[in-house]
């Protein structure tokens, strides 16, 4: 799952510092306000990176999904890439952890075959 997710945020990353650019044209928005808002939730972004499988870490992640969206009144495309990058977000947590169910039970099914089946030793004859 912190693969899947961590890719999705990373692109996220990237999309909020252009929404930042696009954002700093708005002349009723100062600078440092843009910079202020786009630079903690990129930030945020690189540090759910490392906390998705700390408690918390997907529900921080759905957080930040919803102001992304919500960023759509400054910037109206971010509605758009928004909704795209939540359903991103739910496939990534959906099939990581389906993934990680999958490597668990390959895992247990190695430990209980022994290392001679696992390896495929040659038999005694």
């Amino acid at each position: 799952m912190r693969t899947l997710c961590a890719s999705t945020l990373i692109g996220e990353f990237f999309v909020i510092g252009f929404a930042g650019l696009v954002a700093m044209k708005d002349p009723g928005l100062s600078t440092g306000t843009v910079w202020t808002v786009s630079g903690i939730a990129m930030v945020l972004s690189l540090l759910l990176c490392g906390l998705i499988t700390r408690p918390g870490g997907v529900q921080l992640g759905w957080v930040l999904q919803i102001a992304l969206i919500a960023s759509g009144f400054v910037v109206p495309t971010m509605f758009f890439l928004g909704v795209v990058f939540a359903a991103l977000w739910w496939a990534s947590v959906h099939f990581g952890r389906k993934i990680d169910q999958a490597k668990a039970r390959f895992a247990a099914e190695s430990e209980g075959s022994g290392p001679a089946e696992a390896h495929g030793s040659p038999s005694a004859g």
